[in-house]
């Protein structure tokens, strides 16, 4: 599941909205995570391999604290992380239960997880940013997560924030939100994406100096040539 450095390196530097567009051109509209929102802003852009567990409403035979000593557990499923993946949890939404806590969040972050990405909530949210995990999810709840939520499965595709996430599938977090790239579509993201942002920052130069936008963004044919002309002096 490891990315290359290099492909981390090089989304890194590409913002989740850049990344929507790449993908809205090739047709998918639905890859932005609801929901997901980061606890602490301004933090670096974090990449990684999507590592998805799976929720489903509670039930009173499964849903119990001795369901956490289960082989199928939470537990279970963060010992099977491998550094570096960002865990995708689908929690369908539920607010009222925290699906992990600190000393869950404290184990992750020593086995060197990226980050943390749900729909639903944690609890001991003062303890969970302790760990310094990087949290990407819609708040706080003190209830644990069988009150409201049974877990039955890791490594499966889910629905995370209304968006099919796939064990595999590659994740962008950054203070706009958690957004996923298709594992088939990496290459083409690599490609196009960082000639995006270079097209759109030479758009913003262009603003600062007082230029209008129609024409501009998007470019017509002139300003297409004038940015090429910048482009190949560099």
């Amino acid at each position: 599941m490891e990315l290359d450095p290099q492909v981390v390196e090089t989304l890194s530097k590409v913002t989740t909205a850049t990344i929507t567009t790449v993908l809205l051109k090739k047709g998918l509209r639905n890859v932005w995570l609801r929901g997901a929102r980061p606890v602490r802003t301004g933090g670096p852009r974090l990449v990684g391999r999507a590592f998805t567990l799976r929720f489903v409403p509670a039930r009173e035979d499964l849903a119990t604290p001795e369901s956490w000593g289960s082989p199928i557990s939470t537990r279970a499923a963060i010992e099977d992380m491998p550094a570096g993946c960002i865990t995708v949890v689908d929690a369908m939404g539920v607010q009222d239960a925290g699906i992990f806590g600190d000393i869950l969040c404290a184990r992750m972050a020593k086995r060197g997880i990226t980050a943390l990405v749900t729909d639903g909530v944690v609890r001991d949210l003062h303890g969970v940013l302790g760990t310094n995990l990087p949290l990407w999810c819609s708040g706080a709840a003190a209830p644990a997560s069988v009150t409201s939520l049974t877990f039955v499965a890791w490594q499966q595709p889910i629905a995370c924030g209304g968006v099919a996430v796939f064990p595999g599938d590659v994740m962008v977090c950054d203070d706009d939100g958690a957004v996923l790239i298709p594992a088939a579509l990496l290459d083409h993201v690599l490609q196009e994406a960082p000639e995006q942002e270079r097209l759109e920052g030479w758009i913003m130069d262009e603003v600062n100096k007082g230029a209008s936008l129609p024409g501009l963004y998007p470019p017509n044919a002139e300003n297409k040539a004038r940015y090429e002309a910048f482009k190949a002096k560099k």
